[in-house]
């Protein structure tokens, strides 16, 4: 056997995974870019496979029948040890040596041997066992359908700021899957709470060496702990004490709310954290809030509100540094941004600090990695050839962005080579509102709208009827509760009351919470957007970045781009998330448009 399992690198991810990543268990910046390469990447989560009411084959009945879990076969790698053995796409793996598989981790667990005995179910629906050998080093040759052979384990806590608790009635079902499973955050970096987590689970964790995990911490005080999650608070903290102990090494993640875990709870969290060695770091997010719900209404959206959680991390990071050599705690990148707006590309850490990005998926160091690559590009010439051919073909690119990026990425325009070419076309989400502003995030009636401004072009009167009527079933619900959110109790009033007061998490700045922009009032200053010169007489280039769509092509508003097509009258543009990927696409694009 092997002494860790290494995550499979190949799986498609879920909505739900895709969602968890963009909002990094809050709104944060996270879901704007992609991460910068590494020499190994983890796996994307998919779902565990659902067998249909009346199966599709033989096997796929077996397999619904069977006491177990089952992995179905997607694939077979011609002249492997599984294609000899006679295995074919639909049939499936029961068990290893008697053991039954319930994810893509106990088969690389259990098959790390060179001769190991497989159960099956074959495309007849019969089941069996055979015994399989292979040269060292070689691979058996089978894919699965995604990393789950079981089902996935639920979420039972009852976080107050949970987000999928807040989304619109109507998203399809894989949005608001509520998991909390330990296998996930090994393979795809979901945050778990472990207080669904059973001794054997425990056990497994330890056997296997599934680490690191990503844990949600949030407070380390119980009570505050309870009042914030749920009734199984505590369970989670001791599991998660336990498995330090054994040597499971953890990402921490704490979702900072005003008023509630900021201020003197947040170092009490910290210095708590700090005296667990096997804690590798600790990113702080801030709370995300959508307006399909009333009782949050504030995060930490203010300059001075922001500054003041940088300012409480700032000791904890120069004592790690001094100690660990690393920064420890991370604020997440809308801290920075919320703080120093088109100086945040000044402000941001080096890129030193972010190491190999670990948190990215958090939100942490995607600034930095954007502003580093638009950099390169200008440096390298690449920006300068992108403006060229943009101008040759008298065009101008329309790169869809939300409101997150809106403060810095156009003064970094503006300074570039690609003035008044490049230009963002930063769209406001009306379909979650609150905070939500991330280009993640972003759904297609949003992009629509802002496209329909910027070309000018109108809707026609059923599409409108269409939309409105849409508008109104999403918002039916939201908008009798809006109307009586004036008398209606915020979540921190109601931790701050069973608390006995407010004292005991104030802002992180000065013990209270105090904020200079109202619910009601945009959530970030907006510099007007740079214009290209004679830009009525331009073509443009609607450009949308890929992370706004999910592994089929779908934005959670389900529409595909041929959707957005129609609705807008254009042609739009699917393009990577970083300048030193879409700048060649959009000069491959420029060549290939013919505007005179």
């Amino acid at each position: 056997m092997t002494d860790s399992v290494v995550p499979h690198a190949s799986i498609a991810g879920t909505d739900s995974v895709v969602l968890h990543a963009s909002i990094a268990g809050t709104d944060s910046v996270g879901g704007d870019f992609s991460r910068p390469s590494q020499p190994e990447e983890t796996a994307s989560a998919a779902e565990p496979p659902q067998f249909c009411a009346t199966p599709a084959t033989p096997a796929d009945a077996a397999a619904a029948a069977w006491e177990g879990p089952a992995a179905r076969i997607v694939a077979v790698e011609p002249e492997s040890p599984a294609d000899d053995a006679g295995f074919e796409p639909g049939c499936y793996l029961t068990t290893v040596d008697g053991h039954p598989l319930r994810d893509i981790i106990d088969w690389r667990w259990l098959a790390s041997d060179d001769v190991i005995a497989v159960g099956y179910i074959d495309l007849d629906g019969e089941a069996g066992e055979v015994e399989l050998e292979r040269e060292p080093g070689e691979d058996w040759g089978f894919a699965f359908d995604g990393v789950l052979f079981d089902t996935v384990k639920l979420c039972r806590n009852a976080c107050v700021f949970c987000f999928m608790r807040q989304l619109p009635e109507g998203v399809r079902p894989s949005l608001v899957l509520r998991d909390d499973d330990f296998r996930l955050s090994f393979l795809s970096g979901t945050f778990v709470t472990l207080t669904n987590l059973k001794p054997e689970d425990e056990a497994r964790i330890v056997e296997q060496h599934i680490s690191p995990l990503r844990v949600s911490l949030h407070a380390s005080e119980p009570n505050l702990r309870r009042r914030m999650i749920g009734r199984h608070a505590d369970h989670g903290l001791a599991a998660l004490d336990r498995l330090l102990a054994a040597g499971v090494e953890v990402h921490a993640q704490i979702v900072l709310m005003p008023g509630v875990n900021d201020g003197h709870a947040l170092r009490e969290t910290l210095e708590w954290a700090w005296e667990r060695p096997n804690i590798n770091g600790v990113g702080i997010v801030p709370l995300g809030f959508t307006k399909h719900q009333t009782a949050l209404r504030e995060s930490f959206t203010s300059p001075e509100s922001a500054r003041g959680v940088i300012e409480v991390i700032a000791p904890f990071q120069k004592r790690a540094r001094a100690e660990r050599g690393t920064p420890w705690v991370f604020a997440a990148d809308e801290f920075y941004v919320n703080a120093y707006g088109a100086e945040t590309p000044e402000r941001i850490p080096p890129t030193s600090d972010y190491g190999d990005y670990d948190m990215f998926e958090d939100g942490i160091g995607i600034v930095r990695s954007y502003v580093d690559e638009f950099a390169e590009a200008c440096e390298s010439g690449l920006a300068a050839r992108a403006a060229e051919e943009l101008a040759s073909r008298n065009l101008v690119a329309r790169y869809i962005i939300g409101e997150a990026m809106q403060p810095f990425l156009d003064a970094m325009i503006a300074a570039s080579p690609l003035a008044g070419r490049l230009v963002p076309l930063t769209v406001c989400n009306d379909y979650f509102g609150g905070n939500v502003n991330v280009t993640g995030l972003l759904c297609a009636c949003d992009i629509i709208a802002a496209i329909r401004n910027e070309a000018g072009t109108e809707s026609a009167p059923r599409e409108e009827e269409e939309k409105s009527a849409a508008d109104e079933s999403r918002g039916a619900s939201g908008g009798a509760h809006q109307a009586s959110s004036a008398a209606s109790e915020t979540v921190s009033d109601m931790l701050a009351r069973g608390r006995g007061g407010g004292s005991r998490a104030g802002c992180a700045a000065n013990e209270t919470v105090q904020w200079t922009v109202s619910p009601s009032e945009p959530l970030l200053e907006h510099v007007p957007p740079p214009r290209p010169r004679d830009a009525e007489s331009c073509g443009q280039l609607f450009l949308i970045p890929s992370v706004i769509l999910n592994d089929n092509g779908v934005t959670l508003d389900d529409m595909t781009v041929q959707d957005i097509e129609n609705a807008v009258g254009a042609p739009v543009h699917v393009v990577s998330c970083n300048p030193l990927d879409y700048l060649p696409e959009i000069i491959a694009l420029a060549e290939r448009e013919d505007v005179s």
